[in-house]
């Protein structure tokens, strides 16, 4: 069982998020409300963690067994999820079906919009081995009356390091601090 951390904001959201549109708790509530087995990952799973950067995105990892993914495709379908993509800002319609995200290959990143913002679906995050991977490590936490299994730390530091993106390199000295932080 993965250790359990409870943030009980006086807020509904931290404020982690450039963007209005953004309301993470809204994708959170539909990925519950469908029971998704997922691992948060990135940008929101470091805020979670404590990390004072900013996101405008959710990154899941989900499970990859086929009731799992019919699941996740019925709460994306509520969400209205899309293609995001540039030049459509409201985004490309798709098949959004368990058969769609089984027959995605081990290294697809799905960017999609919704009506609560955008999101983003990784099957094998770089670094890992995906969900079973991660959810070894997770944390429990609690937020907005929804608990999530997050990537630890140091799993999100690994992933990040591994994408070697130009955003990572920048985040990465400030979620080692975090870490050595947390160590002490």
């Amino acid at each position: 069982m993965p250790p359990t951390l409870s943030y009980a904001a006086a807020e509904p959201w931290n404020g982690n998020s450039v963007d209005d549109a953004f309301r993470p708790e809204e994708i959170l509530a539909a990925l519950a409300a469908q029971n998704v087995r997922f691992v948060l990952i990135g940008g929101m799973a470091a805020i979670l963690h404590g990390d004072a950067g900013v996101t405008v995105d959710l990154d899941i990892v989900p499970a990859g067994d086929a009731e799992n993914l019919d699941r996740l495709a019925a709460a994306l379908r509520g969400l209205n999820a899309r293609i995001r993509t540039e030049g459509e800002p409201n985004g490309l319609p798709f098949d959004c079906s368990a058969t769609f995200l089984s027959n995605l290959g081990p290294d697809a990143l799905l960017n999609l919009t919704t009506c609560a913002g955008d999101m983003d679906i990784v099957l094998m995050p770089a670094g890992t081995r995906g969900f079973n991977d991660l959810r070894q490590d997770a944390v429990a936490i609690d937020t907005a009356g929804i608990m999530l299994l997050v990537a630890s730390l140091p799993d999100i530091i690994r992933s990040k390091a591994a994408a070697d993106r130009d955003k990572d390199r920048q985040a990465l000295p400030r979620l080692r601090a975090l870490l050595e932080r947390r160590r002490r």
